[in-house]
């Protein structure tokens, strides 16, 4: 029997050939039996076949038999899967042997191609670069599963226009650690550094940062969130924003809660205002037209206030009842949501719905700009002053309609205004109206200004005064592969000093982006493989146990963080907006009671000596990147202990990060959990977390109504500050790809 290789020579079938490639792959497996594969192999061959279709059969037959039983194939799986991407390698970029080939010529040939930014080889030298190829560890490529290599190498190396491998998975963290490093003193020693992190699994960057770092246009952040003021030029402006963020990838979050209602005066003229679906609408337009870098469609959450007249309109947008011309299918609606608001439906109350441009016109404030006790002063104002137009509601009414729509449809996100500003330590510089697409990142916001247009011989120039155009700079600790104290410490030291690099090392797609982000320096702390911790250590998740070990996890990983941006001040400079902010008067750490002798240690030092970031910790879901690190998603429990995941082309059996018959009852999955265990586990960690979380609810179609809004309500009461999708589970939800770290 003959087969033809990859480079289109016709030889003679050796069998012991593809039986080394299979015991290769199956060292380290005990429980996986070479001559299993060997056996259901055979079957598949025939003469003329090509070396690349028996790989990818044995590939294919491996994934197939992975198992809750033997869940160890799909790591059998990852090997084969990467043995031959070092052929296609070897084969496109014509070097004659197996593995990984010279990193020096491959990022000048890809340079040349454009598909490496030049700045790469500006900032590093011939020797350096192959110093730092020697240090790649091909090993490592030994660490994923089998969905986890193959989810890399599909969407985040670089390939040729025929989809050819060029790029193998060490030399794409390699690169992204380089790009990273490049602004450093010691570059090669923190290349080294983020490199060592990345390849180990140890934690994983935003899907902007592993796709674009080390590429010309390296737009490396997430998402982003803008103001929307109450004028047309405002509208349209963040609707160019969001058209270039979606351009390179970006998820936008639009707070809307200071555009006028429908029916409102537009320059005296009663009745006139079209409200905010129509520019909601627009939003939606937007990002069906200017998709992420043509990989998917973009993705943008749009906020608007519980006491806004169109609220009803607006909890409308995504259901499938009711007049099509005022509904929004691919946005995603926020509701902000003030503690009076909860109060007045826990009291089965009257609400009261005003229009903010009649507000602001007559009250000469907009009640949007405060909040807590502040906010309900006001609040109280418009109740009583009878020039004010008001809808009267009771207030159960709108939280039924919430309720519905998120049963329906897993939205709209939930924002607790009051719980997020109480808790902002740089409440002296602004407020925060709304969050992201993924609800965790909280930043103070304000709309941008046009001051004057002018024109001299042909040419118009804009003066724009720049508002605060939320950035999120993100990364996320495996907590899987960090199962020590002193292993979070050293990781999420390295991950700090990378997501404030970012914003030095960022394109942005707008310039208010750029100015925000280094006027703040905020960054987005993140964790996954919280289930896989938790069963590591045999704690189950509806215990008293899992309530310590989160409260205790997750203040560690804060003192960690908060330590490490101090020390990245001491060397490099606080963020400019550090002087009166609850960081360097103590209050941040006052509130939250740290006081043990370590706290008020690190809160001296972070007086004396500054903080680099504004903003600290936001955990993410991680849908794609815990695929490729191997670790349950985010904060959430496991959807399933075993299950099928279904790609292009392929579909792929997984099983809970090492599951075994010892650990998997302590994998309960999401939904038979009782979800009032998984609120106060998460107002647990919300106390050490200066941002938010993104934080599903899980429940079943047989849930009652009583029992539904009772989950809203305790998320309220345990200090949540936002709520992401309710994941009916007959309901599938698609998550945001952009803000996965």
């Amino acid at each position: 029997m003959n087969i033809i290789k990859r480079n289109g020579q016709v030889e003679e079938l050796i069998f012991s050939k593809m039986k080394k490639v299979i015991d290769f792959a199956c060292v380290g497996y005990p429980h996986c039996d070479p001559l299993e594969l060997e056996t259901a192999l055979l079957p598949h061959f025939r003469n003329n076949i090509s070396t690349k279709e028996i790989q990818s059969t044995l590939i294919r037959v491996a994934v197939e038999k992975t198992t809750a039983e033997e869940p160890d194939w799909q790591f059998v799986a990852a090997k084969l899967h990467a043995y031959d991407l070092y052929k296609e390698a070897a084969v496109h970029r014509k070097y004659g042997y197996f593995g990984y080939g010279d990193f020096y010529s491959l990022i000048t040939y890809l340079t040349d191609k454009g598909q490496y930014g030049k700045y790469i080889l500006e900032h590093y030298t011939r020797e350096e670069i192959r110093e730092l190829g020697n240090y790649i560890v091909p090993e490592r490529d030994y660490l994923f599963n089998y969905i986890g290599i193959k989810t890399l190498s599909d969407r985040y190396t670089i390939r040729g226009l025929q989809g050819e491998t060029l790029e193998l998975p060490q030399e794409l963290f390699m690169g992204v650690a380089m790009h990273l490093a490049m602004k450093e003193k010691d570059k090669l020693h923190w290349a080294r550094k983020f490199y060592d992190a990345l390849s180990s699994l140890r934690m994983t960057v935003a899907t902007p940062t592993l796709a674009n770092a080390r590429k010309p246009f390296h737009q490396l952040s997430s998402c982003f969130i803008d103001t929307v003021p109450d004028n047309l030029w405002g509208i349209y402006n963040t609707d160019m924003s969001f058209a270039q963020v979606s351009k390179f990838g970006g998820g936008m979050g639009i707070y809307v809660g200071k555009v006028r209602s429908r029916g409102s005066a537009i320059r005296g003229y009663k009745g006139a205002a079209g409200g905010v679906i129509p520019w909601i609408k627009n939003y939606n337009n937007t990002a069906i037209a200017v998709d992420q870098l043509g990989v998917r469609s973009g993705a943008v959450a749009v906020y608007l206030d519980v006491w806004h007249k169109d609220i009803f309109d607006f909890l409308n947008l995504k259901t499938n009842n009711g007049d099509d011309r005022m509904k929004a299918h691919d946005i995603f609606p926020g509701v902000c949501i003030p503690d009076l608001f909860m109060e007045t439906v826990k009291e089965r109350g009257t609400w009261y719905l005003f229009d903010p441009h009649e507000i602001r016109s007559t009250m000469g404030y907009s009640i949007e700009d405060s909040y807590g006790d502040e906010f309900e002063r006001r609040y109280a104002e418009c109740v009583k002053n009878p020039s004010l137009s008001r809808d009267e509601v009771p207030a159960i009414d709108i939280m039924k309609k919430l309720l519905a729509s998120s049963f329906e449809t897993g939205t709209p996100f939930v924002f607790y205004r009051d719980t997020v500003n109480r808790a902002n330590p740089n409440k002296h510089k602004g407020t925060i109206y709304c969050s992201n697409l993924c609800t965790e990142i909280c930043q103070n916001m304000s709309a941008a200004e046009l001051i004057s247009v002018t024109q001299e011989d042909g040419i118009i120039t804009s003066q724009v005064k720049a508002g605060d155009f939320v950035v999120c700079n993100l990364s996320s600790i495996n907590l899987g592969r960090n199962l020590t104290k002193e292993e979070i410490r050293e990781t999420v030291t390295i991950q700090m000093r990378m997501m404030d690099n970012v914003i030095d090392l960022n394109h942005y797609p707008s310039a208010q982006a750029e100015i925000t982000n280094k006027k703040y320096r905020a960054v987005g702390l993140g964790s996954s493989g919280y289930h896989q911790w938790l069963v590591h250590h045999q704690i189950s998740w509806e215990t008293e146990e899992h309530l310590k070990a989160a409260d205790e996890l997750y203040e560690w990983i804060n003192y960690c963080a908060i330590k490490a941006s101090m020390e990245l001040a001491a060397e490099k400079g606080s963020y400019s907006q550090f002087d009166g902010s609850e960081w360097q008067t103590g209050e941040y750490f006052t509130r939250r009671d740290y006081v043990s002798n370590e706290w008020k240690q690190l809160q001296a030092d972070v007086a004396s000596k500054g903080l680099r970031n504004a903003w600290l910790f936001a955990i993410a879901p991680t849908g794609s990147t815990s695929l490729i690190s191997g670790s349950t998603a985010g904060i959430d429990p496991i959807f399933a202990k075993y299950w099928v995941e279904e790609k292009k082309n392929a579909i792929i059996p997984q099983t809970a990060p090492n599951l075994s018959p010892q650990n998997t009852w302590f994998y309960k999955e999401a939904h038979h959990i009782d979800q009032l265990w998984s609120i106060k586990a998460a107002g647990r960690r919300q106390r050490h977390i200066d941002q938010s979380q993104s934080f599903n609810l899980y429940v079943t179609p047989t849930i009652s109504a009583k029992e539904f809004l009772d989950l809203y309500m305790a998320a309220w009461e345990n200090g949540l500050k936002t709520v992401y999708y309710c994941r009916n589970q007959s309901l599938e939800v698609e998550d945001c790809v952009s803000c996965s770290s």
